[in-house]
């Protein structure tokens, strides 16, 4: 008999961890425990524990001025300290906070907060006119501006009145997080988790990476918006009580420095491109890297050349983990055990994974066979915000369903593909429909499909293919001018072919199985 594509966690949670209720209870812990220790380094600015805590208290009396508790609190910034303030300050007050991408467009953003209905907006100097346009949108007072001229954390972070706790925090079942992932219809979804399953998802990542309290030094680069940014840039750092070097862009050489100069020991590194950029810094051999003691890789696969290739110049190997906006993580190849190049790992605690057939969705395959991996555990969303129908569509009979194509040999598991429509550019979701739409928009297109292409940097990027209006002309300087103007970087098409009619399925839909083999061919 066939062993069936079932695995468990190998471990079980850490007893000695703390449980706390919230991931506030968690900030106080550490501002109490370890008031004098750095929270967070950003080039030249550094900030306790103690004043992290402070400037919280700030922004909490701010916001329940505003009266945002039991709504949502939109952020709209790039990576900075005050960001990390904004996170923890909005579910103190009582909000769920939900992080968009700041350099999305205002016609991205609407869309994407359609159903959201905001009580606030928080930002930075630089997105001021785009947050502003985005509250009178939503009819919203003006937003908070966390600038020095404007709201200053400086002023709070000097205040000792703002030592303590507020008296009123949140529970483990209240809204912590609404964050944003891709939808299949075009329209963002908002994932709704609560304190309890943001809390598991912390003790399941240091059960498998275990971390010394108060003594961590972690670096990361991936955007706070992102369900690994978050979890890597605030909250990990914050449960170990550990010093966050925060480098806001990726610049190769800067992220080297960072790591030899603070002697960083959890690299949060994120998808293969982070390390191949890296490992081609003229500074990188120059490096001390001799303290790092996790290298973490998600988002996107690494290939095996740059597993070897990254271990025999650090002598720290590459951990691979999956999760997904929708949870996280579900996997993680653990540091201390055997690990498999390729694998994203084996189930965290308290996690079940089974390989199940595309037509039902019930039948568990057996291992070696491939179909969709579904996942079960404390860590999985509440469900998708506004959103019913979606929501039964990937939570069934308490499955999440991923969506992700992979096998289970020997206990690992390797994804292979995706089910929906959705390509990975540097461990960003982007959904063909949602371009295509965009594209439609410009007045000359009348018809556009947009696919992945694979890509050694990227892992995958977009490809547009193009049928004008006739009688329409448009050169390719034209089309990707009207790309930069109408959508983020990663989301923008990388080459555009212009044909005069694209391929469609028995029912008239796009074909983009067929765009995908001519690329292969050209």
């Amino acid at each position: 008999m066939s062993t069936p594509s079932r695995i468990g966690a190998k471990k079980r949670i850490d007893p000695d961890l703390p449980q706390h209720p919230s991931l506030v209870h968690m900030l106080r812990e550490a501002v109490e425990l370890s008031p004098d220790v750095t929270a967070v380094i950003q080039e030249e600015r550094r900030i306790s524990y103690r004043e992290f805590g402070r400037a919280v208290n700030g922004l909490d009396e701010l916001l329940r001025q505003r009266g945002v508790a039991g709504g949502r609190v939109v952020i709209m910034m790039p990576n900075c300290i005050e960001m990390d303030v904004a996170l923890m300050a909005v579910m103190s007050a009582g909000a769920q906070v939900a992080p968009v991408n700041p350099f999305f467009t205002p016609a991205e953003l609407r869309k994407t907060l359609a159903s959201v209905d905001p009580a606030a907006v928080i930002c930075d100097a630089g997105m001021l006119d785009k947050a502003g346009e985005i509250a009178s949108a939503f009819g919203i007072a003006e937003p908070i501006c966390m600038a020095p001229d404007r709201v200053d954390i400086g002023e709070w972070t000097s205040d000792a009145g703002l030592d303590g706790t507020p008296s009123a925090l949140p529970g483990p079942d209240d809204p912590a997080l609404l964050i944003f992932t891709g939808g299949s219809t075009g329209i963002p979804k908002g994932v709704d988790h609560s304190h309890r399953g943001l809390v598991w998802s912390l003790l399941q990542h240091v059960s498998v990476w275990p971390l010394e309290p108060g003594k961590e030094r972690f670096l990361n680069v991936a955007p706070m918006f992102h369900i690994w940014g978050l979890a890597y840039a605030t909250w990990v750092p914050i449960f170990a009580r550990g010093t966050l070097v925060m480098v806001p862009k990726y610049e190769p050489d800067k992220v080297v420095a960072g790591l030899h100069e603070h002697r960083v020991t959890v690299f949060a590194g994120g998808p293969a491109p982070i390390y191949m950029g890296l490992l081609t810094s003229p500074v990188f051999d120059e490096a001390d890297l001799s303290s790092l003691k996790y290298c973490l890789s998600g988002g996107a696969p690494c290939p095996e050349d740059l597993h070897r290739e990254w271990l025999e110049r650090t002598g720290c190997p590459l951990l691979e983990g999956w999760g997904m906006s929708e949870g996280a993580p579900y996997c993680l190849n653990p540091h201390d055990d055997e690990r498999r190049l390729l694998s994203v790992g084996n189930p965290v605690p308290e996690t079940e994974v089974e390989v199940v057939d595309l037509d039902s969705g019930t039948t568990v395959l057996p291992a070696g066979e491939t179909g969709e991996v579904r996942v079960r555990g404390p860590q999985v969303m509440q469900r998708y915000f506004n959103n019913p129908e979606e929501t039964k569509q990937a939570l069934r009979d308490g499955w999440l369903y991923t969506g992700d194509i992979g096998y289970v040999d020997g206990g690992f598991l390797y994804l292979v593909d995706r089910k929906k429509d959705m390509v990975l550019v540097g461990g960003f979701n982007v959904y063909p429909r949602d371009v295509d739409e965009l594209l439609f928009n410009h007045p000359k297109i009348r018809e556009a499909a947009a696919v992945g292409k694979p890509d050694e940097r990227l892992g995958e990027v977009v490809v547009a293919f193009v049928v004008l209006d006739r009688g329409q002309r448009m050169d390719d300087e034209e089309f990707f001018d009207y790309c930069r103007a109408s959508m983020v970087k990663y989301k923008r098409p990388v080459e555009v072919y212009f044909v005069d009619s694209l391929p469609k399925t028995g029912t008239n839909k796009i074909n983009r199985l067929a765009l995908r083999e001519r690329l292969r061919q050209m």
